[in-house]
């Protein structure tokens, strides 16, 4: 982490024991008669409105069925099948936006099923009997590269090699798994989840894993398109937002904090400041928040310039900030960090356009959190729409043979659910246009 040492930021604010219950798992697992339970609740709707919220369309109905009739592999199975990261995205997903939102128990009552909770039990339960429940189709002898082993990357590599294909997957860092491994709060992700959960995708096999090889540094476009059939580009979102205000020198990319926070084997040893505030108002901003309070910082608050409503971030989420003691404040833009305090600038929306009010409020703050969002650090000479790389609908960039999902491309939102289903689709179609379909 690249924040500026300061006596206000300090590492062993907590014991190794307080920090490990703050950071137990978010949702404790669901035992098996909970989840026959949780699943009696489900109408079972025969024009499912959670189907249609739910990004990947997983069949809810029928898993919530399986798991019902006590049979949570075969629904594993059903989530797996449209969702090859559907572990993960149980944990993840901001369920109470998509799938639960429109459940009907939730506009009958105001009490969805826990779908993502019982997606979890299923899929947990599945990995649990070291089961890969795919197999390879016959070697087809076509070769595609995946740059980016992230959710979109690995969902398009695990769907191309159970077609048959061999798939080489690049990833820049050392370990795959990209926004799941390094991006995902610690207490949504326990117990090194994300790393089990790409070896068991990997059984499937047919994939080859090259981890330290970067697009722009290490790979080139060219040479990729030359070695393979085809690729399929999943680089995310590398570069960092920014302020542009006096005294940013100051300031962390909160995504590098939370790198370091998962990564690390001792919460004792990382550093936190006193007086925390992070900038921003998606999920890395509460992320950020929440995890400097749980390290032991007295106050922590969340900055963000617009109004509650327009925070990116779910109530469930700001909700969860709340409640672990941050602060949020709305309608606020910073305008100076100095050593040890930051200046807030009020804000208003006057015919659609934000700006500053004149009247300012300096908070003390020893750290400096930026959770502005990223931006697209290598384009490969594609053709951009946005700042992001320019697909169609099944992920065709403006260059044959290349495809892009995931953060870095044009689409949906910015989800981890959204970048499995772009994977999954483009890697569809890139098999029919191996094969000459």
């Amino acid at each position: 982490m690249t924040t500026p040492m300061t006596p206000g930021i300090q590492s062993g604010r907590l014991s190794a024991d307080a920090l490990s219950r703050n950071f137990e798992d978010l949702h404790a697992p669901l035992d098996a008669h909970e989840a026959r339970v949780a699943a009696d609740r489900c109408y079972f709707c025969h024009d499912a409105p959670c189907m249609t919220a739910c990004p990947t369309s997983i069949d809810i109905p029928l898993f919530i069925r399986q798991i019902q009739t006590g049979t949570p592999e075969a629904a594993a199975k059903t989530i797996l099948s449209q969702n090859i990261l559907g572990g993960m995205c149980a944990r993840v997903c901001p369920t109470e936006t998509l799938c639960e939102e429109a459940c009907v128990r939730e506009e009958a009552e105001g009490k969805p099923v826990i779908i993502g909770q019982l997606q979890r039990y299923a899929t947990d339960t599945l990995m649990a009997k070291g089961v890969h429940p795919f197999t390879r189709a016959a070697p087809t002898g076509k070769s595609i590269a995946v740059v980016g082993a992230g959710p979109a990357g690995l969902s398009c590599a695990h769907r191309l090699a159970m077609k048959g294909h061999d798939v080489t997957l690049y990833d820049g860092r050392a370990k795959a798994g990209g926004l799941n491994e390094y991006g995902i709060a610690s207490y949504k992700s326990t117990n090194d989840f994300a790393a089990r959960e790409v070896a068991w995708l990997l059984e499937i096999g047919g994939i080859t894993v090259e981890t330290g090889k970067m697009l722009g540094a290490d790979l080139t476009l060219d040479a990729l398109k030359s070695d393979h059939d085809a690729v399929f580009l999943a680089v995310g979102l590398g570069g960092v937002n920014a302020l542009r205000i006096e005294g940013e020198d100051h300031a962390t990319a909160a995504v590098d904090f939370i790198e370091e926070l998962r990564q690390s084997t001792d919460l004792t040893t990382l550093p936190v400041g006193r007086n925390v505030v992070v900038i921003g108002g998606g999920m890395t901003a509460v992320d950020a928040a929440v995890q400097s309070k749980l390290l032991g910082a007295d106050t922590v608050t969340i900055a963000y310039r617009r109004s509650r409503a327009e925070m990116a971030a779910s109530p469930f989420e700001q909700d969860l900030a709340a409640a672990k003691g941050v602060r949020l404040m709305f309608n606020v833009m910073p305008t100076v960090i100095a050593d040890g305090t930051i200046t807030l600038e009020y804000t208003a929306t006057k015919d659609g356009k934000l700006s500053g009010t004149g009247e300012t409020v300096t908070l003390p703050a020893d750290q400096v959190f930026k959770a502005i969002g990223q931006t697209l650090t290598t384009d490969a000479g594609l053709k951009l729409e946005g700042g992001k790389i320019a697909v169609d609908a099944a992920g065709r960039t403006s260059l044959a043979g290349v495809w892009a999902g995931g953060d870095c491309a044009t689409g949906g939102e910015d989800l981890t659910v959204t970048a499995v289903a772009e994977g999954r689709d483009a890697a569809e179609d890139i098999h029919a246009a191996v094969m000459g379909a």
